[in-house]
C-alpha cells in the first residue's frame, strides 16, 4: 500500500475569549465522537486561509477573519497515512452556529471546557505551542 500525507487546516476561532470547539460525528471513519476544532482537508490548488475559510463556512456556518498561523503538527493515523495539520488562529463576530452532518454538537468553550473535552493529543500541541496564553483567549 503507498504511503499518502494529506494536508489539514484548523481555525481555533475566538469570540469574547472563548473557543469553538465541535463534536465529530459517531459514525465518522476517524475519531468518532471527539471533540475538535473546526477546519478539515486542502484540496488541490486551493491556498490554505482560502481552504480554511471554506471549511469552517461548511461546518459551522460562519465567516470568520484569519489572524495568524499558530503551530503546525503532524501525525500518523494510521501506518500508511501521515495527516499535517496548520493550526490558525481566527476571529468570529458572531456566535450563531449551523453544523453540517459532521458534528453532532458544538461549544464556545472556556480554557476549562477545552481542557477537560479536547483529545489528549490536542492539548498537547496547545501547551507545547502556548495557544492558552495568546491574549485573545485570556
Amino acid at each position: 500500500m503507498e504511503n499518502k500525507i494529506v494536508v489539514a487546516v484548523k481555525g481555533i476561532i475566538v469570540n469574547h475569549g472563548r473557543v469553538l470547539i465541535v463534536k465529530r460525528a459517531n459514525n465518522d471513519k476517524v475519531a468518532p465522537g471527539t471533540w475538535e476544532c473546526v477546519g478539515g482537508k486542502i484540496e488541490f490548488g486551493e491556498e490554505l486561509e482560502t481552504a480554511l475559510i471554506r471549511e469552517i463556512k461548511e461546518e459551522v456556518g460562519l465567516d470568520v477573519t484569519v489572524e495568524k498561523l499558530l503551530y503546525a503538527a503532524t501525525f500518523k493515523s494510521d501506518p500508511t497515512r501521515q495527516v499535517v495539520i496548520l493550526t490558525y488562529l481566527c476571529k468570529s463576530e458572531v456566535t450563531d452556529v449551523t453544523l453540517s452532518i459532521e458534528h453532532l454538537e458544538y461549544l464556545w468553550a472556556t480554557k476549562d471546557q477545552c481542557n477537560q473535552l479536547l483529545h489528549p493529543d490536542i492539548l498537547v500541541d496547545f501547551e507545547k505551542n502556548n495557544v492558552f496564553s495568546i491574549q485573545e483567549l485570556l
